[in-house]
């Protein structure tokens, strides 16, 4: 039988092609009219926006395998990207293997052994049997919306819903939330809105996309520092190149670096320092056609943007499958890939971590691609995975105390996570 690869964005495509690789069959589901996940802005879940680009640069994002052209910026597009996942799956013949137009409404074990799994195309639902699934739909299409005391008479939205600065036109723009998404939103609305305040409950450290003139997460590419050391000495780089974001308004960080996602926008503060943004603190409550803050001020806006976030979504399996608790938490998964639940159920791209692009979304899929192969060439090896799936949970940190939010608890470090992956993946095949 086939396994069933749930969503064609880059880490569905990564475990198409390492099923290939393996000889292992599989059929592949997409909700959209094509290849890319949300880096097509046309897709009915897309979160990505008319200027959005990648944060990391593209030789620390690409497949190895598959290089990304010369010409192509440092920072591509939404459009290069969407490029580059098409010519990917083209190049390995992915596209075919692919129904389109297909949500998956339900995923389940089947009597007997292997999966069935639900999918809707045209309104049509039918049933497909399959050796097992793995879900690759992504960590970013599910928005997390909060609630303030209060209502407010504007518009309010996600940013999942944001597409062109050109909807604030005139208008007295809040965002809720500096994220990179909040804060890429921001340098847009600078340039089209009568206005722009940003609200904040935290401080941030922003890092600039270039550094000495090369791509800043391109340098320190070989044995990583301890992190204390590297969180000081960047630290101080970060004071030399973008100054104290305290003194645009920002509250102060109250922890060390690489504890939470870094913003990769040094841009706010260019626009801050020109006056054409402001900080606000944390939101109090929403006043009708203002906004109150929690230091006792307000000002009336037209819209207000929440960048807030999003939930991990598995909607169409079982959370007890995923050893997950619900909202607030993540899967409790070996590697972040592995359930204790059902052996034929994996999880491709529940992972955040700075610098690991999707070669590390790869690094997963080849590890699946090998414990299936070796369930049946190497058993042994098979069976002292399940083991350690089984057992503690090894420390992915690298050291680093990450904050303790929602959007971290998936959180690993790149060298910590990438040399785990390849342990395992080396013991299966060697």
């Amino acid at each position: 039988m086939t396994y069933a690869v749930i969503g064609a964005g880059p880490s569905g495509l990564a475990a198409a092609r390492n099923l290939q690789r393996a000889g292992i069959p599989w059929v592949g589901y997409e909700l959209a009219a094509g290849v890319g996940g949300l880096w097509d802005i046309d897709g009915p879940r897309s979160t990505v926006y008319e200027s959005a680009h990648l944060i990391s640069s593209k030789r620390t994002t690409e497949f190895a395998e598959h290089p990304m052209a010369d010409e192509v910026a440092d920072y591509p597009s939404h459009r290069d990207l969407l490029a580059y996942f098409r010519d990917f799956a083209e190049r390995f013949d992915l596209t075919s293997g692919f129904t389109f137009g297909a949500e998956v409404v339900a995923a389940a074990p089947a009597p007997g052994g292997g999966w069935t799994v639900t999918v809707e195309v045209d309104g049509v639902r039918t049933e497909h049997r399959h050796a097992g699934v793995l879900l690759c739909n992504g960590t970013l299409s599910e928005p997390s919306v909060p609630t303030f005391p209060g209502s407010f008479d504007g518009e309010v939205l996600h940013t999942s819903a944001y597409k062109s600065p050109r909807a604030f036109t005139d208008k007295r723009v809040l965002i809720i939330g500096a994220g990179n998404s909040g804060c890429d939103i921001a340098v847009d609305a600078v340039h089209h809105a009568a206005s722009v305040d940003m609200s904040v409950r935290r401080g941030y450290y922003f890092v600039p996309k270039y550094l000495f003139g090369k791509p800043a997460d391109t340098l320190n590419q070989g044995k990583p520092l301890p992190p204390r050391i590297k969180q000081a000495i960047d630290t101080r780089v970060l004071k030399l190149f973008t100054g104290d974001p305290v003194r645009f308004g920002f509250p102060k960080p109250d922890y060390k670096i690489y504890e939470s996602h870094p913003i990769v926008n040094s841009l706010v503060l260019h626009h801050l320092g020109h006056g054409d943004l402001r900080v606000r603190p944390d939101v109090r409550r929403l006043a009708g056609s203002s906004v109150e803050f929690v230091d006792g001020t307000g000002s009336p806006y037209d819209v207000v943007v929440l960048a807030t976030g999003y939930h991990l979504h598995y909607p169409f399996v079982d959370p007890a499958l995923l050893q997950w608790e619900g909202r607030g938490t993540a899967p409790d998964l070996y590697l972040n890939i592995f359930t204790q639940a059902d052996p034929d159920l994996f999880v491709l791209g529940m992972i955040e971590a700075s610098g690991i692009g999707w070669q590390g979304r790869y690094e997963q899929a080849e590890l699946v691609a090998s414990y299936l192969a070796a369930r049946r060439t190497n058993p042994a090896a098979a069976q002292a995975l399940d083991a350690r799936a089984a057992g503690p949970r090894p420390d992915l940190t690298g050291g680093y105390r990450y904050l303790g939010l929602e959007r971290m608890s998936y959180y690993v470090n790149k060298d910590a996570y990438r040399s785990a992956v390849r342990a395992e993946i080396e013991g299966l095949t060697s």
